[in-house]
């Protein structure tokens, strides 16, 4: 008796990406339109952006206050465009989470300082975050940012870089041949 066995063709597959890497993607395209919208509608009324700035009390010089009215719009739109097109994208993720870090605690503070003067609960406190959004509530507030900035660790770490024009603004050093 002579059997043979057929070898079945191995089925084609293709190469998965995992979910982190999704992630990444999906991380950095709603960073990109996020920072391009509230950065070009900040620079379109920098004296809003400008009263915003004032409330919270960082410094008292108007050179210092009115240079960041002028100029952090501007990055924003530029971190939001390096982001879309998938250009230097570790980098800028960097700059964005320090950017969103020390925004997020000082709005955080200065909620707080609002609800005790105003003798309310911190999740009734509403105000103008300067993001070019209005008034919001600031638990909606704080839960975002801290979403942002865990969409923002995404990229930061490297996942999502398969679609990216250049993900790093370094080369890569040439591989070691044994």
């Amino acid at each position: 008796m002579n059997s043979t066995l057929q070898a079945q063709p191995a089925p084609i597959r293709l190469r998965a990406r995992n979910w982190p890497d999704y992630a990444g993607l999906i991380g950095r395209w709603v960073l990109a339109f996020l920072f391009l919208y509230l950065g070009w509608t900040k620079a379109l009324h920098p004296e809003v952006f400008l009263k915003s700035l004032r409330q919270y009390d960082l410094t008292t010089s108007s050179l210092i206050l009115n240079s960041v009215a002028a100029a952090l719009p501007w990055f924003e739109v530029f971190c939001g465009l390096l982001l879309l097109f998938g250009v230097a994208v570790r980098g800028v993720a960097l700059l964005v989470l320090a950017m969103l870090v020390p925004f997020t605690w000082v709005v955080f503070q200065r909620a707080l300082a609002l609800g005790q003067a105003q003798h309310i609960p911190f999740c009734a406190v509403r105000l103008d975050c300067g993001c070019g959004t209005g008034e919001v509530l600031i638990c909606r507030k704080v839960v975002e940012n801290i979403l942002l900035i865990a969409l923002t660790c995404f990229p930061l770490l490297g996942f999502g870089r398969h679609w990216s024009l250049r993900f790093t603004l370094a080369k890569s050093p040439p591989a070691v041949q044994a």
